[in-house]
């Protein structure tokens, strides 16, 4: 059977931002092993790196793919990375590209920045400073019959129609790429709100990454975290679960790694992941 969400109690409302740059700090930054390195990151228009591609292989660090979305208002970015949710809808409101639709595909805690997929058409008429904005969706959304037990966070309600998400026997099911253990949750953890931003799967041990499948993961992987609870921040809980979606790629500095934003958690087994290879929103949404 499939759970219902509350769809009609969600509010819609429109949040606002603009393309930002990639802003560089400093020449080079030093990864787990102690090499420095100079490599593109986070920001800006990012033509070659999209939803459904590996996470690893590029020359990159925190790669973002698409376009990356930040408003200069602290709390208007606030309100922009707290209420957009994945899946929602995107429009280009300035430049040459306005009228162009996109779809969120995800949040990037630290730089707070959303992520959104245009079509690589809309991307070469884009320019940095364009402004998007997103009819956010999404937060308040509960599972009928699951009110008490799972928290349902920065989903769209309708790419949640799209996750196979059904029940049996008295629990939450999901189709996942990837089970990932706890041990292996690094930056994020701490974080007092999951409702925004994401945490990372660290990758330094290579061999622990293989032993877990890990080693194939794509952005708009579905992935479950094992042991780890979102539902007022996020931290280790033995039995917790959290489900959520692959947002930016690999990074190379110790206790960083692929980013996941949550969209379910719950603090007890509610929630069964069902490994299924396909389970990535490049798919769920044909991007």
């Amino acid at each position: 059977m499939k759970p219902t969400l509350n769809t009609e109690q969600l509010v819609i409302q429109s949040v606002i931002g603009a393309i930002r740059s990639p802003a560089i700090h400093a020449p080079y930054r030093v990864d787990h092993a102690g090499i420095p390195f100079t490599l593109p990151g986070t920001g800006g228009i990012t033509y070659n790196v999209k939803v459904g591609d590996s996470v690893f292989g590029m020359q990159g660090d925190h790669l973002e793919p698409g376009v990356t979305v930040q408003n200069k208002d602290t709390t208007e970015n606030s309100a922009l990375n707290l209420l957009a949710c994945v899946g929602n809808t995107a429009r280009v409101v300035s430049g040459e590209a306005r009228g162009e639709a996109g779809i969120v595909t995800g949040k990037h805690g630290g730089v707070e920045h959303l992520l959104v997929w245009f079509s690589d058409d809309t991307l070469d008429k884009l320019v940095i400073g364009d402004k998007i904005q997103v009819k956010a969706v999404g937060q308040g959304a509960q599972i009928t019959g699951f009110e008490d037990t799972v928290q349902v966070m920065n989903l769209d309600p309708a790419l949640y129609d799209k996750l196979g998400v059904t029940t049996a026997a008295g629990r939450l099911m999901l189709p996942v790429a990837a089970t990932v253990p706890a041990h292996l949750l690094g930056s994020g953890i701490g974080s007092p709100n999951a409702r925004r931003g994401d945490i990372d799967i660290m990758t330094a041990d290579t061999a622990e990454l293989a032993a877990h499948g890990l080693g194939t993961l794509r952005f708009g992987d579905i992935v479950l975290l094992q042991d780890c609870d979102t539902s007022y921040g996020r931290g280790y809980l033995k039995g917790a679960v959290t489900v959520g979606v692959v947002v930016h790629s690999n990074c190379l500095l110790a206790g960083h790694g692929p980013g996941v934003t949550a969209l379910f958690t719950a603090k007890t087994p509610v929630i069964q992941g069902i490994l299924t290879p396909g389970a990535n929103i490049a798919d769920y949404l044909e991007l």
